[in-house]
């Protein structure tokens, strides 16, 4: 199990308007510290957290940021219409346009997915993959 990701940002201002216009909507809760951005999902007293958290900071080094080639992070939403939302939204807060949301014609006949990269550069999916929901061949 994968317990969390951290992508490095030398505007934490700028990223925390990028993360803030989604994550909350998915259910992270926030914290902002001298170190960083952390967002987590809500874990029930008790039991684990089945999902990573998710950190945005300042690199350790003090290096600027950079964005990884080949690496993206996706973000499960639970309806279409929530990917559409919250890919419109990280757009208005930075983010840039890397693939509008819609069906891909090489995954499964249910996954849903609108791609950005934050304004770091860091690739991010919004995808929905909810088989309740309408899929490409409806």
């Amino acid at each position: 199990m994968i317990a969390y990701v951290t992508v490095g940002a030398d505007d934490i201002v700028s990223a925390k308007r990028f993360y803030g216009s989604f994550l909350p909507a998915l259910g992270y809760g926030f914290k902002e510290g001298a170190e960083g951005l952390s967002y987590a999902l809500p874990v029930p007293e008790g039991e684990r957290p089945l999902l990573p958290d998710f950190y945005v900071k300042p690199t350790y080094n003090g290096q600027p940021a950079t964005a990884g080639n080949g690496t993206m992070i996706a973000f499960e939403a639970d309806t279409h219409a929530q990917v559409r939302a919250l890919h419109a939204a990280a757009l208005a807060a930075g983010g840039i346009d890397e693939g509008q949301p819609g069906f891909r014609a090489s995954y499964g006949p249910n996954f849903y997915v609108g791609y950005l990269r934050d304004p770091q550069g860091n690739k991010i999916a919004l995808l929905c993959n909810n088989p309740d929901e309408p899929s490409r061949d409806d």
